[in-house]
Protein backbone atom coordinates (compact mmCIF):
# COMPACT_ATOMS: atom_id res chain seq x y z
CA UNK A 1 0.00 0.00 0.00
CA UNK A 2 0.30 3.71 -0.61
CA UNK A 3 1.12 5.39 2.56
CA UNK A 4 -0.38 8.59 2.84
CA UNK A 5 0.57 11.83 4.65
CA UNK A 6 -2.34 13.59 6.18
CA UNK A 7 -2.37 17.26 8.31
CA UNK A 8 -5.07 17.09 11.08
CA UNK A 9 -5.20 20.06 13.68
CA UNK A 10 -4.38 17.93 16.74
CA UNK A 11 -3.62 20.08 20.03
CA UNK A 12 -3.75 16.89 22.62
CA UNK A 13 -4.23 13.55 23.75
CA UNK A 14 -7.82 13.85 23.34
CA UNK A 15 -7.91 14.90 19.42
CA UNK A 16 -5.24 12.27 18.80
CA UNK A 17 -7.45 9.58 20.39
CA UNK A 18 -10.10 10.68 18.32
CA UNK A 19 -8.23 10.08 15.42
CA UNK A 20 -7.78 6.10 16.68
CA UNK A 21 -11.31 5.90 16.42
CA UNK A 22 -12.48 7.17 13.86
CA UNK A 23 -9.38 5.25 11.74
CA UNK A 24 -10.30 2.44 13.91
CA UNK A 25 -13.96 2.39 12.89
CA UNK A 26 -13.11 2.63 9.15
CA UNK A 27 -11.09 -0.56 9.16
CA UNK A 28 -8.11 -1.42 7.08
CA UNK A 29 -5.64 0.46 8.13
CA UNK A 30 -2.37 1.35 9.97
CA UNK A 31 -1.37 4.70 10.95
CA UNK A 32 1.20 6.45 12.64
CA UNK A 33 0.03 9.79 14.99
CA UNK A 34 2.88 12.30 15.18
CA UNK A 35 0.85 14.90 17.62
CA UNK A 36 3.38 17.83 17.88
CA UNK A 37 3.42 17.65 14.36
CA UNK A 38 -0.46 17.57 13.37
CA UNK A 39 0.53 14.54 10.98
CA UNK A 40 -1.43 11.42 10.58
CA UNK A 41 0.46 9.06 8.22
CA UNK A 42 -1.87 6.35 7.11
CA UNK A 43 -1.66 3.20 5.49
CA UNK A 44 -4.71 2.04 3.50
CA UNK A 45 -6.12 0.72 0.59
CA UNK A 46 -8.75 3.17 1.13
CA UNK A 47 -8.45 6.25 -1.33
CA UNK A 48 -7.44 9.48 -0.14
CA UNK A 49 -11.14 11.04 -0.13
CA UNK A 50 -12.23 8.39 2.02
CA UNK A 51 -9.38 9.01 4.86
CA UNK A 52 -10.01 12.66 4.59
CA UNK A 53 -13.64 12.15 5.04
CA UNK A 54 -13.02 9.85 7.83
CA UNK A 55 -10.27 12.00 9.28
CA UNK A 56 -13.06 15.21 9.14
CA UNK A 57 -15.20 12.99 11.73
CA UNK A 58 -13.37 14.09 14.08
CA UNK A 59 -14.38 17.66 13.63
CA UNK A 60 -10.62 19.18 13.13
CA UNK A 61 -9.12 20.60 10.37
CA UNK A 62 -7.84 18.41 8.22
CA UNK A 63 -5.55 17.62 4.82
CA UNK A 64 -3.75 15.87 2.58
CA UNK A 65 -0.44 16.16 2.60
CA UNK A 66 1.16 13.91 0.08
CA UNK A 67 2.60 10.66 -0.71
CA UNK A 68 5.19 9.65 2.02
CA UNK A 69 7.81 7.53 0.22
CA UNK A 70 8.82 4.10 1.60
CA UNK A 71 11.67 4.27 4.03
Amino acid sequence: FQKHEFFVDMTCEGCSNAVTRVLHRLGGVNFDIDLPNKKVCIDSEHNIDTLLETLKKTGKNASYLGEKSAQ
